[in-house]
């Protein structure tokens, strides 16, 4: 059930985590940071929450106004949820956390889904000023994801892109190990940890990007 528990404190720290504190809160938060969601891929993102508290959480997020529903134009017609813009801010704060949260030690198992690595490659790769503008379509997990590149950036966002100079399929865990080693990128295609099509030398820019 929803919860409407509070510290009853009026610090603004306390009233930001009567909002967004409770377990699977951020987590949810996280995974919208890309881009709008259905419920199915949020609960692919978040395979240690239940349906039920996944539900619960986003009707407290979206009673707090940190999350909305809204249905797509045709011809998907399916609802989706995303950040409001006032959620958006959130943004720096979950990026400040994650990267205090790689000095704790990681549990064990330690699972790693697609939008933790994505966020990571988005904040770490700084591709050369003046290399070419370059769509990719990356597939990890079965679900698809739109980076691109260019002034020295990278985006990334939800969905399919309409065409792309270089496609990725892989596996989070094995895409992040990529990022860390981009020199391992032949050995895994041999093994066929990782299926490239199109521009290899475009995939190879991209994790040799965030290698700098």
């Amino acid at each position: 059930m929803p919860t409407t528990r509070s510290y009853g404190d009026a610090c603004g720290i306390a009233r930001a985590l009567d909002a967004v504190g409770e377990r699977w809160a951020m987590l949810i938060v996280r995974e919208l940071l890309l881009g709008p969601q259905r419920f199915s891929d949020l609960r692919a993102g978040l395979p240690g929450a239940s349906a039920n508290l996944v539900t619960d959480r986003l009707r407290e997020l979206t009673d707090r106004g940190v999350v909305r529903r809204r249905l797509l134009a045709p011809p998907a017609g399916s609802w989706v949820y995303e950040l409001t813009d006032s959620g958006r801010e959130l943004e720096p704060v979950v990026l400040a956390l994650g990267a205090w949260g790689l000095r704790v030690p990681l549990p064990e198992p330690a699972g790693l889904g697609a939008v933790s690595v994505l966020l990571y490659l988005r904040g770490i790769a700084r591709p050369r000023r003046g290399e070419p503008r370059t769509t990719y379509r990356v597939e990890l997990d079965r679900r698809m994801w739109t980076v691109r590149t260019a002034s020295g950036r990278v985006h990334v966002e939800c969905g399919e892109p309409g065409s792309a100079d270089a496609a990725l399929t892989t596996t989070p865990a094995t895409l992040n190990g990529l990022l860390a080693d981009p020199s391992t990128l032949d050995a895994v295609l041999a093994a066929g940890g990782v299926a490239v099509d199109g521009d290899l030398g475009a995939v190879r820019r991209l994790l040799d990007s965030a290698a700098y």
